[in-house]
């Protein structure tokens, strides 16, 4: 199986691991599945670190590169497919990195891990990470 970790919960399981529910971390634990981080979350988090909403033990170019290896974890870069299908999607989620994040699954036909509620709302596939 393919999965795609929301930013949050990729976010809990480097420093909050507790937050992600038994299903969510039993994902995370499976070796045989293959997980990614979509560049649209490392693009969120760079934001936020920036301008202070969000703290890294290190900085992110070192940082998440460094946490993503440690983790086995793959980069889904975004290509011009992904960013279309934004276009079809209806507007129930207004976050602009969460819609290229339903996008890319979509398009790559993977299972999002998540604790927004709002993802629901889409015919993507979710795995409930929030207790």
């Amino acid at each position: 199986m393919k999965y795609l970790l929301d930013t949050v919960v990729w976010l809990w399981s480097v420093s909050d691991f507790e937050n992600i529910g038994a299903t969510g971390q039993a994902v995370l634990a499976d070796k045989e599945a293959e997980i990614f981080l979509s560049t649209a979350s490392t693009w969120e988090i760079v934001i936020k670190a920036q301008i202070g909403k969000s703290k890294l033990p290190d900085l992110p170019p070192r940082y998440i590169p460094r946490r993503l290896a440690e983790q086995n974890i793959q980069a889904l870069n975004i290509n011009q497919i992904h960013a279309l299908k934004v276009f079809e999607l209806p507007l129930h989620h207004r976050d602009p990195f969460d819609r290229l994040i339903i996008a890319q699954a979509l398009v790559e036909e993977m299972i999002v891990l998540t604790s927004d509620r709002d993802f629901e709302k889409y015919s993507v596939p979710v795995v409930w990470c929030g207790k």
